[in-house]
């Protein structure tokens, strides 16, 4: 993987953990060569990714809707800093520029994009590492709940894989790069659906 859309929270909670987390991961990323491909934000775990990465010397695309750039929130001093109409445009480009995805903690945004990478590499769209770093056992009810879905029939078999999960970023990026792509949706018979 030479780059990886990292999906996280633009806010900053209390626990200082999150923003560490953030920080470290942009910096293990840089460390190992892989660029980041974000949403272009300065603030909270957003801002945190960005600055481990260029701190260590890291690529660093920003990809922000003008209206978010209006607001200030925009982080300048990103490798790249690429200016979309909206949330649409936001998302494609992180699909186009990237090797993977990686979801860190976040709120409504970061689910928005984790569940428009699965579904699209579920149809057929992409057929990149979909990985969810579940530090502090933040998304333990996200994959829950998600296997709920598997269970009751809404998720194919076929697509059961396609959240990598992990508690560990190093163990994460080497799941993420073992990838095998499964077969989508669109590669599908009526039999099979």
């Amino acid at each position: 993987m030479k780059r990886v859309a990292v999906y996280c929270g633009s806010a900053s909670p209390e626990d200082p953990r999150y923003l560490a987390l953030a920080s470290d991961v942009g910096r293990t990323l840089a460390e190992r060569g892989i660029g980041v491909v974000y949403g272009g934000g300065r603030l909270g775990l957003m801002g945190a990714v960005a600055g481990g990465a260029l701190a260590a010397g890291g690529e660093v695309i920003g990809v922000i809707p003008e209206a978010l750039v209006g607001s200030e929130v925009a982080h300048h001093g990103c490798t790249e800093l690429r200016v979309v109409s909206g949330m649409h445009e936001r998302k494609r480009a992180f699909t186009d520029l990237s090797d993977g995805f990686l979801t860190i903690p976040g709120g409504v945004g970061t689910m928005d994009e984790l569940w428009e990478a699965v579904s699209w590499a579920q149809l057929g769209y992409h057929a990149k590492p979909v990985g969810l770093l579940n530090a502090f056992g933040f998304y333990d009810h996200l994959l829950a709940f998600n296997r709920h879905m598997i269970e009751v029939g809404f998720i194919r078999p076929a697509h059961a894989g396609i959240i990598i999960a992990e508690h560990e970023l190093d163990l994460l990026l080497a799941r993420m790069a073992a990838h095998e792509p499964h077969t989508p949706i669109f590669a599908m018979k009526a039999h099979d659906l």
